[in-house]
């Protein structure tokens, strides 16, 4: 099948019709966007940029790993900021997961996000 979508209960599970991840051909994976909810409380993560960031790379790692990706084959990423003077402080963030991988990014301020998130990201990546 050249289309498989991808579920974990390790994120946020879907709240429309969409799917966390779509595997392509057993080869790429896309993930929906996600956004700094705890999946075991289904809940905003409380706390600045940084809390919010690590929370949604936690839920990007858990789709990834679900599809047979990781951080390391991440080929690129869009960041959805609600205010870029928050780039720095995302970008440390960013920066403790990505490290020396550093996929491609494109990085642009909307004027909200779903449940009124600071954060909000998604990513393509070669599966393993």
């Amino acid at each position: 099948m050249p289309l498989q979508k991808i579920l974990t209960q390790n994120a946020p599970a879907p709240i429309g019709p969409y799917s966390q991840g779509m595997l392509v051909n057993g080869m790429f994976l896309y993930t929906a966007g996600q956004v700094a909810i705890d999946p075991s409380t289904n809940t905003i993560v409380a706390g600045d940029i940084k809390a919010q960031t690590r929370q949604v790379l936690r839920n990007l790692e858990a789709i990834l790993h679900a599809g047979g990706a990781s951080t390391k084959s991440v080929i690129k990423t869009t960041v959805f900021l609600k205010d870029m003077n928050d780039f720095a402080a995302m970008n440390e963030v960013y920066a403790e997961v990505f490290g020396a991988s550093a996929p491609a990014r494109s990085a642009v301020e909307v004027a909200r996000l779903p449940r009124d998130v600071k954060i909000e990201i998604e990513a393509v990546a070669l599966v393993e």
